[in-house]
């Protein structure tokens, strides 16, 4: 596992983008795994003004995101899918018919839903670089505290803790309690992994991730049994 400790956010997420592009222009068919939430923003923002400054061609890769809020409309402003084209895909020319984002929306058959999910990944060759982040309590994507490290894409009720720290996002709108996620067995196949932290609040969880003992208890411990993850931390990670 190789840390990287970076000054600030600015060059957290540089780096980070920095690792995605030149990923792609070694494979333009890359398979890339890509997540939601705060700490990816700038990620997205310096992949986007380097696709726009060098005019990179992303038309050939293929995308999976971690996961999806159940109950949530495609067109939802705070459902994934949103996110996804807010920040990134609506920026740069990833095909459409390349993009593949866990359904969440009412009515699906989950089980089928997940089922898909798993195929499409398995057709796409699996996953070639997977950028994750980490939850307060130690999750990756929606694989909360108890989490089987072979656990595949499927349906998860979310962590108390999860719940309220997704409610600054939310405002007053009521939070989803459940999420389709990759599980923890399909995010250790791939062939690469970076996790991104920002923030003293992270602290304690990169710590117990990287440094404790691996358990379920933590599922982004898992990260310390495969073989090529990178680790991208700013400055603020760090105890008080």
């Amino acid at each position: 596992m190789r840390v990287l400790v970076t000054p600030d956010y600015r060059t957290l997420s540089r780096t980070a983008a920095e690792l995605v592009i030149k990923a792609v222009r070694a494979k333009p068919d890359l398979t890339l795994g890509l997540p939601t939430g705060s700490t990816p923003l700038g990620m997205y923002e310096e992949i986007v003004r380097e696709y726009r400054d060098e005019h990179l061609d992303f038309s050939n890769m293929r995308t999976f995101n971690l996961d999806e809020y159940v109950g949530l409309l495609h067109d939802a402003p705070k459902s994934y899918h949103s996110y996804m084209r807010r920040h990134f895909f609506q920026h740069v020319n990833v095909s459409p018919g390349n993009i593949n984002i866990p359904e969440g929306k009412p009515g699906v058959d989950f089980d089928a839903e997940a089922e898909r999910y798993e195929k499409a990944i398995r057709e796409a060759g699996g996953i070639d670089l997977l950028i994750v982040g980490i939850g307060t309590n130690g999750h990756i994507a929606f694989n909360e505290p108890g989490a089987p490290f072979d656990s595949r894409t499927r349906v998860v009720d979310l962590a108390p803790e999860t719940i309220l720290n997704a409610q600054r996002h939310f405002g007053n709108e009521h939070v989803p309690r459940k999420a389709i996620t990759m599980g923890m067995g399909t995010i250790r196949e791939a062939r690469r992994i970076v996790l991104l932290a920002s923030g003293a609040h992270k602290a304690n969880a990169v710590e117990r991730a990287l440094r404790g003992p691996v358990s379920e208890s933590v599922p982004a411990s898992a990260l310390q049994l495969h073989p090529r993850v990178i680790v991208i931390l700013d400055e603020t990670v760090k105890k008080n």
